[in-house]
């Protein structure tokens, strides 16, 4: 599955559904023009009542509100995502750079991996078909008993690197699931923020409700924010990972009795907590920019987060335990 693709849909599909905004304008006319009289109106009586000059800069702001809806997508939208465009394109580029670095040392060290048990003579005929054969033409048939036993302990190698293989797919499957979990909402939220947009700008027209257009643009910031914290907290991960490969390559250059198991586990761990770390990052984009009223969203978030990361490591755990209690069977 090419998750990319996805986010790429994803991001069109935010664009095709931007000219609906032009839909929602001519009810946000209406409102935003009654409510415009309204605001004119009471505040020339106050002036007329109380014998002061009118003061006119006051009521430009229901005009200067009329004509952002009228041109809501260019205006308003083009302007904000203009802004913060160049935000997304450069923590994309930071994560591009260390996903091709983490892939790279990945190659390697399966490369030195692979070198390092073929240099092994107990361990050269895992891995290796020829000498396998090699091996077995030289035994006689008084050897079965250690033919037997090297049948055995290369399907042992081939089903342990089958789990190890197995467990890495399914934890990144989840890895790439939570990414992709945060961008569809943070897709919907704004579109959903944008197409309503110009009734929110009307009714911040109204008295009372001014506070409406400050909070519907610290919400879709926010949101907007969304990834590319997603993106450095990705670059983050992939940075730890490369450095744990840099360590793995090290090792096996310079010590030939080092294996990679424990790291294997301890890569497993990493992703069922970077896993839980996705959906932490809703809080983390409303620290750099406080919305109001998102903390129920975030906290029903966090809690699936921990709800997916106890899935994932229970499931794990089971069957790591089921796999090795055949293991230990036999």
């Amino acid at each position: 599955m090419d998750f990319d693709n996805l986010h790429q849909i994803l991001r069109a599909l935010y664009q095709d559904m931007m000219p609906l905004c032009a839909d929602m304008a001519g009810v946000a006319k209406g409102i935003a023009g009654l409510g415009a009289l309204f605001y004119v109106a009471a505040r020339v009586w106050q002036s007329l009542s109380r014998a002061e000059p009118i003061d006119v800069y006051p009521l430009l702001r229901p005009f200067a509100i009329g004509l952002c809806i009228m041109f809501f997508p260019t205006v308003v939208l083009g302007t904000i995502n203009s802004i913060m465009s160049p935000v997304v394109q450069g923590t994309n580029k930071m994560l591009e750079t260390q996903a091709f670095d983490m892939n790279t040392y990945r190659e390697q060290k399966d490369k030195l991996e692979y070198e390092a048990l073929r240099r092994n003579p107990e361990t050269a005929y895992w891995v290796d078909n020829q000498i396998f054969e090699e091996q077995l033409d030289q035994l006689g048939i008084t050897d079965a008993p250690q033919i037997a036993g090297m049948y055995v302990e290369r399907g042992m190698y081939s089903l342990k690197k089958s789990v190890q293989n197995f467990f890495r797919e399914l934890l990144e499957l989840l890895f790439q699931a939570a990414a992709l979990v945060i961008d569809v909402i943070r897709t919907f939220f704004l579109i959903v923020l944008a197409i309503l947009g110009p009734i929110a700008f009307a009714i911040s027209v109204w008295d009372g409700f001014q506070s409406t257009l400050t909070q519907w643009l610290t919400r879709y910031i926010s949101v907007y924010l969304w990834l590319p914290a997603s993106d450095l907290f990705s670059c983050i991960l992939a940075r730890i990972q490369v450095l744990m490969l840099q360590n793995d390559i090290t090792e096996l250059q310079n010590n030939p009795a080092y294996s990679v198991d424990s790291s294997n586990a301890v890569y497993i761990v990493f992703m069922i907590i970077g896993i839980v770390g996705y959906f932490t990052i809703p809080t983390v984009a409303g620290w750099i920019i406080q919305a109001g009223g998102m903390g129920n969203m975030s906290k029903n978030v966090n809690s699936s987060a921990q709800k997916a990361g106890a899935i994932a490591g229970g499931a794990a755990g089971a069957a790591a335990g089921n796999v090795g209690g055949k293991l230990l069977g036999r």
